[in-house]
């Protein structure tokens, strides 16, 4: 049996994506596909660009500064989401570079990012990555923390869209999903990243509004 080319892997997951919206009853024109490119090169990004996706993740400012210019060069309207843990001391390249970060998780980020954006006079879009399962190891804002932190992107001026989570590994996810959109809700905020490779479909039918897809487009990581 073939391996699955790169655009028939990227029409299945945005079948599936479909589908699962379908079930919930909501439009699949409602959930994001970010295409998960880190640590993959060029060679991997561009069959994914030639079948038409303009919207990828990367984890690592430094990676997708190696990479990307020159590819939005060669493609149009490409959108590039930073999907990982970001470093105060580079949120002025982060800003420059991508059009939303996923990340923001505590004070020190809040304040270095507005100052970052007032300087650039360019807003990404914010998600406020919440630490869903209280696992000492992962980035994210504590739950008991979310209002707080939250008031302080109000302070900053930060343009906080939503909430983002990565549930703990090797259990079941929707219950974690479901409290993201519960404190989504909570705070007013439509937008929710959440769902990846394994469990993208189970987030559609929970309420996913931007799933972050590595492993099933670009295959194993080396």
């Amino acid at each position: 049996m073939t391996e699955a080319s790169p655009a028939e892997r990227l029409e299945a997951v945005k079948s599936a994506i479909a589908g699962a919206a379908r079930l919930a009853r909501r439009s699949p024109d409602d959930v994001t596909l970010i295409a998960v490119s880190k640590t993959h090169g060029a060679e991997a990004i561009e069959p994914i660009l030639h079948a038409g996706h303009r919207l990828f993740g990367e984890n690592r400012v430094q990676e997708a500064q190696a990479k990307w210019p020159e590819l939005r060069q060669r493609f149009e309207e490409v959108e590039l989401h930073l999907v990982g843990r970001l470093q105060s001391n580079k949120a002025e390249e982060a800003v420059a570079l991508f059009d939303a970060i996923h990340s923001v998780d505590r004070p020190s980020l809040v304040e270095a990012l507005g100052k970052a954006m007032a300087k650039a006079g360019k807003r990404p879009d914010c998600f406020v990555q919440v630490n869903i399962g209280d696992e000492s190891q992962k980035g994210g804002c504590p739950v008991a923390e979310l209002t707080a932190l939250l008031d302080l992107c109000a302070d900053a001026d930060l343009p906080v869209v939503g909430l983002m989570c990565i549930p703990p590994a090797d259990v079941e996810p929707a219950p974690y999903f479901a409290l993201l959109v519960k404190l989504a809700r909570r705070h007013g905020l439509a937008g929710l990243s959440m769902g990846m490779s394994d469990d993208y479909e189970t987030a559609v039918a929970i309420g996913a509004t931007h799933v972050r897809v590595g492993t099933a487009l670009f295959g194993e990581r080396s």
